[in-house]
């Protein structure tokens, strides 16, 4: 990914039509409206600028340009939008501090255009937006069921707006706070650790049909090779004795899926928040997660 100003949102980026030539939602419209919701339901607290990562660039050219080789087109001529877009924007006075972490309550979203039809007449827009705490050591962000809106489906930049706004009063942050303490206080030894990351592995080669028995694993190979490279030397997170916490697996697996593409990136976030959740629960007995465990 790419990180983008506002700014050349607005200045260089064309917006996509639908076949009908009606507009679609821009990014920047987009950006807004949850920055308008946030300031509107946040009222009275700090907001920094929205920090915008982009993918997938789609070049073109305007009609006088056709014809012409790509090497002569001048930049009048040319034509950008980008097919994935995220945006994350902190709000610096609603802080929390957990094990020797700065925790600041965090606002975004992902939109993809990719998952719609522009070759058809105007429809529906999906949008994915997510509030939770991001933890200033690392950028990781914790999201939880209740800190995400993964299918928000609208018409209208108005729609948007109202969707975060129903996220927001959805949403509870001393909930979070209470989870990511609680995670803090299990411990899970080296063997243990080192189980979890071996049925990790064997998840990958199961048949669908058994996988389907088991609660879902959306982290692959890469991410779980970099959750073992984080657990020998990442600063804030490594193993320094014989075991970690909760809290430390949590980081250890978010930080593994920063990498990931702009359009699922969401969701294999909060599957490691729902996964150490698992596990949290599997070493008080409960059945759901224990293959996971041996």
């Amino acid at each position: 990914t790419q990180e983008v100003t506002l700014q050349h949102l607005q200045q260089d980026c064309i917006i996509p039509s639908f076949a009908s030539m009606e507009e679609t939602i821009s990014h920047q419209s987009f950006i807004g409206a949850v920055v308008d919701a946030a300031k509107d339901y946040f009222h009275g607290e700090q907001f920094d600028i929205p920090e915008i990562r982009i993918s997938h660039p789609i070049n073109g050219r305007i009609p006088s340009a056709l014809g012409k080789k790509a090497s002569e087109l001048t930049d009048e001529e040319k034509t950008l939008f980008y097919q994935r877009m995220c945006f994350c924007f902190e709000i610096p006075s609603i802080i929390h501090d957990e094990y020797g972490n700065r925790l600041a309550l965090s606002i975004g979203g992902v939109r993809a255009y990719n998952e719609i039809n522009l070759y058809s007449k105007k429809s529906v827009e999906r949008f994915k937006i997510f509030i939770g705490f991001r933890n200033r050591v690392c950028s990781n962000l914790m999201l939880t069921t209740d800190g995400l809106q993964d299918k928000i489906e609208v018409l209208s930049v108005q729609e948007l707006y109202a969707a975060a706004l129903n996220l927001f009063h959805a949403y509870n942050p001393s909930k979070d706070l209470h989870l990511l303490r609680t995670l803090g206080q299990m411990s899970i030894s080296t063997s243990e650790f080192c189980q979890i990351i071996g049925r990790m592995r064997l998840y990958q080669a199961l048949t669908p049909n058994k996988q389907k028995r088991l609660p879902r694993l959306l982290l692959g190979d890469s991410q779980i090779n970099a959750a073992c490279r984080a657990f020998v030397s990442d600063v804030n997170f490594k193993s320094t004795g014989d075991s970690i916490t909760g809290w430390q697996l949590l980081n250890l697996l978010n930080g593994s899926v920063k990498s990931s593409y702009i359009d699922n990136f969401l969701e294999r976030n909060l599957n490691c928040t729902e996964f150490v959740q698992g596990i949290q629960r599997a070493k008080l007995g409960d059945s759901e997660y224990a293959w996971f465990l041996g």
